[in-house]
């Protein structure tokens, strides 16, 4: 079987719909909710169509196609500047040092502070793959597509990048850190306010709040044990992120504290060492293992193939890739190994 990344597209409803029912909570950019999945695919619709090489407040979202069935297998979507039609927040763990000289001690204490530090940056986010297709390497290909699309669009996204991987969510689908901290001041259980924030933003956070810092010494075990700590399922989301060069740096998601990836936008691997190249030939044999797409916004496909360079600039890809892609000699696509 072979599969492709594309653009999606507003019939892509229902597809992605099914897959919303299947995330298990806490995943707030796939909702299951179809008044509110039908706005995310007007507004990348309406990103797709924008025609102004400028950085602007869009989503992009694309969708892994099974290319023999024609269907859809996986999703992701990429935020070009998030914090602009309401506040990003999040939760940046820092510390405080005291010092005694009466009882010559120092204390350290760790701090939760509500920050909007990372407005203003690009988002690879709402990731994720089918259960029945979470093998031969899928999750990789919707992941590092994402980067080729920004590599290919450079001007339409920030010079800084962020990636959320959700928190630790127990049997019950609760939420010990939004227990711990939030849920306190809010009266709500944490998939009634991540439903909430998926459907009406997160204004209702600046509304509630508390501005003051939460010192973690203050929060039981079960809170303090998993800030930072990203599901189970998202363990290898995490090392893929810092093999592209992300780093968690202190800051943590507001509703189930899992941890916020950074990144500098050029310095991001597959964006640093993305190719853009003529194709000269479908038919190679023994090239290398690579990711390739073609395509401009609506147009973007993307697919694992091989490639090898050849004499003069151009590249020489397989043909299945070729066939996946829509393209022939003559066509442009970009590159990174795999």
């Amino acid at each position: 079987m072979t599969f492709r990344l594309r653009a999606a597209h507003p019939d892509d409803l229902e597809h992605l719909y099914e897959m919303a029912k299947l995330t298990g909570g806490g995943f707030t950019n796939l909702p299951p909710d179809r008044a509110a999945l039908t706005k995310k695919l007007e507004r990348a619709e309406a990103a797709f169509a924008r025609t102004e090489d400028t950085l602007a407040d869009e989503v992009f979202t694309l969708v892994l196609e099974n290319t023999e069935t024609g269907q859809v297998r996986g999703t992701c979507q990429i935020f070009t500047q998030v914090g602009q039609q309401w506040p990003f927040y999040s939760y940046r763990l820092n510390t405080l040092t005291q010092h005694s000289q009466e009882l010559d001690r120092t204390v350290r204490a760790e701090l939760l502070s509500l920050v909007t530090d990372l407005e203003g940056s690009s988002e690879v986010g709402g990731l994720f793959l089918h259960p029945g297709e979470r093998a031969g390497g899928l999750g990789m290909l919707l992941a590092r597509s994402r980067y080729l699309f920004i590599a290919m669009h450079r001007k339409r996204f920030a010079d800084r990048i962020l990636a959320e991987l959700r928190g630790v969510i127990d049997d019950r689908g609760g939420s010990p850190f939004w227990d711990g901290v939030a849920g306190r001041f809010f009266g709500m259980t944490f998939q009634e306010a991540d439903y909430f924030n998926a459907i009406n933003g997160n204004q209702f956070i600046a509304d509630l709040m508390p501005k003051h810092p939460v010192y973690v010494a203050m929060l039981n075990g079960e809170a303090r044990k998993v800030i930072g700590v990203p599901h189970p399922t998202g363990r290898a989301a995490m090392r893929m992120l810092e093999k592209e060069g992300f780093a968690a740096e202190g800051y943590v998601d507001i509703f189930d504290g899992g941890p916020t990836m950074t990144a500098r936008t050029d310095q991001v691997k597959s964006i640093r060492e993305a190719e853009q190249a003529n194709v000269v030939a479908t038919d190679c044999k023994d090239g290398e293992r690579a990711l390739v797409a073609t395509g401009h916004l609506d147009s973007f496909r993307s697919a694992y193939g091989l490639r090898k360079t050849v004499e003069g600039g151009g590249v020489a890809i397989d043909a299945a890739c070729a066939r996946a892609l829509g393209v022939e000699p003559g066509d442009t696509v970009w590159s990174v190994a795999r």
